[in-house]
C-alpha cells in the first residue's frame, strides 16, 4: 500500500469575495454564502515514508504553530489514515508557509488540504477527500478545488463559478493573527448591540461580475460581513485600507475574518506600485502581491 517516492503538495490561499454571514445554527456554526477566490500565494506539504508521523514547519509564521497533533495538518493525516485502514499512518511531514498564520486566507486549510492530497498518494489510497476536508473544518475543502467557487452551509458546501480574466491583488500583512472565533463572536456582539450593518445577502451581482470579467463592478461588488468586526478589533486596520486606496488600488477589504487586507488592482505592475505604497505607509510588516483565480491543491514535482 505504501509508496517509497515522497510526494509534494502545493495548495492556495483565498481570498473571500463575497462573505455574508447569516444566524447562529443550532451546531454552533453561522449559516454562510462565500465567493471564494484562490490566489497564487501557496503553503507546501511534503509527504515522505518514515517510522514514525512526525511534522516540521517552516517559512512563514512557523515558530506560532504546533507542531504536533493540535495542528490541523496532523489531524488530517490522522483522519485519512482511520478512514483507508492504516492503523500507524508512519509519514515525515516538511510544511513550508507563505500564506499568513490566523491571517483570514485559510492557510491552516489548505495546509491540511495539501495533507489529504499527498498522502492520499503517498499511501496510493482513494478517499473521499472533500469530504473529509469538510469534516475537518469549514474551509479546507476549498483549497482542493480552488479557482472561485461559492460556499454555503458552514462554507463546506461548494459549487464552481465561472471566470473570465485573473484579478491581481497587493496584500497587507499584519502583526499577529485574528482568530475566527473572535471574529464571529465580535460579530454577534455588533448585531446584538444593533450596531452591525445587514448581511451582504446573495452573490448576484458579484458573480455576473466574475463572468463578465468586468473589474469596476468586481470591485463594486466586494462585500465582507465580518469586516466591522475585524475593524473593531483591530481598528489599525483602518489606516491599511486607507493607504491602499491612496496606493492606488480598486478596492480594498479585509480577507475573511482578518487581518489580512486584500487589495484588488487594475494589474500586475498597479499591485507591486500598491503594495510598494502599503509598505511605506508603515501600515503592514510585509506585502504581498498574487492573482487568482488559482488552482486547487495539486502534486508537483
Amino acid at each position: 500500500m505504501l509508496s517509497a517516492e515522497a510526494v509534494r503538495v502545493r495548495a492556495p490561499a483565498k481570498v473571500n469575495l463575497h462573505l455574508s454571514v447569516g444566524p447562529l445554527r443550532p451546531d454552533g456554526y453561522h449559516e454562510l454564502v462565500n465567493v471564494f477566490h484562490a490566489v497564487d500565494l501557496v503553503d507546501e506539504v511534503v509527504a515522505s515514508p518514515a517510522g514514525r508521523l512526525s511534522l516540521t514547519i517552516a517559512g512563514e509564521g512557523a515558530a506560532e504553530l504546533p507542531t504536533d497533533r493540535a495542528n490541523l495538518v496532523w489531524q488530517a493525516v490522522a483522519l485519512l489514515a482511520e478512514t483507508v485502514g492504516i492503523d500507524d499512518p508512519a509519514v515525515r511531514l516538511e510544511l513550508t508557509k507563505t500564506i499568513p498564520v490566523a491571517g483570514g486566507m485559510a492557510g491552516g486549510s489548505a495546509d491540511a488540504a495539501a495533507a489529504l492530497l499527498a498522502c492520499a498518494r503517498l499511501w496510493r489510497v482513494h478517499a473521499d477527500l472533500p469530504a473529509l476536508a469538510g469534516r475537518l473544518g469549514s474551509d479546507v475543502a476549498f483549497p482542493l478545488l480552488g479557482r472561485t467557487a461559492v460556499g454555503t452551509g458552514r462554507g463546506e458546501l461548494l459549487r464552481p463559478v465561472p471566470t473570465t480574466g485573473r484579478l491581481h491583488w497587493a496584500f497587507a500583512l499584519a502583526d499577529g493573527g485574528i482568530s475566527a472565533s473572535a471574529a464571529y463572536g465580535e460579530l454577534d456582539r455588533q448585531r446584538a448591540a444593533g450596531t452591525a450593518p445587514p448581511p451582504a445577502g446573495d452573490p448576484d451581482a458579484l458573480l455576473d461580475a466574475l463572468a463578465a470579467g468586468d473589474l469596476g463592478r468586481i470591485a463594486a461588488a466586494l462585500v465582507n460581513d465580518l469586516q466591522p468586526a475585524a475593524l473593531a478589533l483591530r481598528p489599525t486596520l483602518a489606516d491599511t485600507l486607507a493607504a491602499g486606496s491612496e496606493g492606488g488600488a480598486r478596492a480594498g477589504i479585509v480577507s475573511g475574518s482578518g487581518p489580512t487586507c486584500a487589495f484588488l488592482c487594475a494589474d500586475e505592475d498597479a499591485a507591486e506600485q500598491v503594495a510598494a505604497a502599503l509598505v511605506a505607509a508603515g501600515v503592514c510588516r510585509a506585502a504581498r502581491v498574487a492573482s487568482g483565480p488559482a488552482p486547487g491543491a495539486r502534486v508537483v514535482a
